[in-house]
């Protein structure tokens, strides 16, 4: 697994939601300034947490899956129904 690779392409993707940019949240009495929340992505040896998940060893296909988005330069496609403008 190229970690590198998949730090470099997470940064890129990071970018591309505007990473650090506010967002304009409507309020019931007008507007506010809100920061969209991180996602974590914890790379281990053996496997990743995403989020607050359980731990999922990179043989398992979803792992491979979600790790092949990324390394084509793709948002996660397992995270595209929840975060549809990315995370």
């Amino acid at each position: 697994i190229d970690f590198d690779l998949i730090l470099e392409n997470i940064k890129d993707l990071n970018s591309l939601v505007g990473e650090g940019i506010s967002q304009i949240e409507h309020t019931p009495r007008g507007a506010r300034l809100r920061r969209p929340e991180p996602l974590p992505l914890t790379l281990y040896q053996n496997g990743i947490v995403v989020g607050h998940g359980a731990f999922r060893p990179y043989q398992h296909p979803a792992t491979q899956q979600c790790l092949q988005d990324i390394l084509d330069g793709y948002f996660p496609s397992e995270l595209q129904p929840r975060y549809p403008d990315g995370v």
